[in-house]
């Protein structure tokens, strides 16, 4: 028999699979108490690979459902659906993709947590660019919304997996002010890894900037350096 794409089934067998225990302990570990960034946020408490698994069962769920999910109070909801939007990005042709990318674009008020930024961005938004101009990560990183900031240093990891370097370096020279901690871990995490890669590029960008990098970027930058290199770049 074949599986009926529609809410009602996905989001019953999403909720056959909450546990409130994990609930409780994920609306702790990602800030959704009054004032914290993830005020709000509602968990049911479902461990990643299951919602992959739950994902890849309705992967070839149309736009709108998608949307239906994505727009949803309910963290798991949300996450979800973007896992089935990266299912389908995956093997659409290329007039697809555009289509998905521009979706995915005009939804980032609902790619609204930092797991949902780092598990979607680089697949969609970056892995879209790799061949084409790449302004739309540049107007994301100037965004007075802290996710679009967000999801712009973590677009660039798809090209920093490709050994491009140039657009990370750049929208972390623009992001060097940000006044929000989940900023400076992303783009200290950016940098690890174009370091990783080649640690001489890497190390051009932090001996101009390292003295007026937030202590948390330039922590996550240096985290694979030697201990003497560590010492080195924390003494300001």
């Amino acid at each position: 028999m074949a599986l009926k794409m529609n809410l009602e089934n996905i989001k019953k067998e999403i909720k056959n699979s909450a546990n409130s225990k994990q609930a409780e302990i994920l609306q702790r570990f990602f800030k959704t108490g009054k004032g914290e960034y993830g005020e709000g946020d509602i968990f049911l408490g479902i461990k990643v690979p299951e919602q992959r698994r739950i994902s890849k069962k309705y992967q070839t769920m149309p736009l709108k459902y998608i949307q239906s999910l994505l727009i949803s109070s309910i963290h798991e909801h949300r996450l979800i659906s973007l896992f089935i939007l990266i299912y389908q990005y995956k093997k659409a042709d290329e007039k697809t993709k555009k289509k998905i990318f521009d979706f995915y674009l005009k939804n980032t008020n609902n790619v609204n947590s930092w797991d949902l930024v780092d598990l979607s961005a680089p697949n969609i938004v970056g892995n879209y660019l790799l061949d084409k101009p790449r302004g739309e990560v540049y107007r994301l990183a100037k965004s007075k919304i802290l996710w679009e900031r967000r999801i712009a240093i973590l677009a660039t990891f798809e090209f920093i997996k490709n050994n491009e370097y140039r657009d990370t370096l750049k929208i972390s020279e623009i992001l060097l002010k940000d006044n929000h901690d989940l900023i400076h871990k992303a783009v200290g995490w950016m940098l690890r890894e174009v370091g990783k890669r080649n640690q001489a590029v890497e190390e051009k960008f932090l001996k101009k900037y390292y003295k007026n990098m937030p202590r948390t970027m330039l922590r996550y930058a240096i985290e694979r350096f030697d201990e003497k290199k560590r010492k080195f770049y924390m003494k300001k």
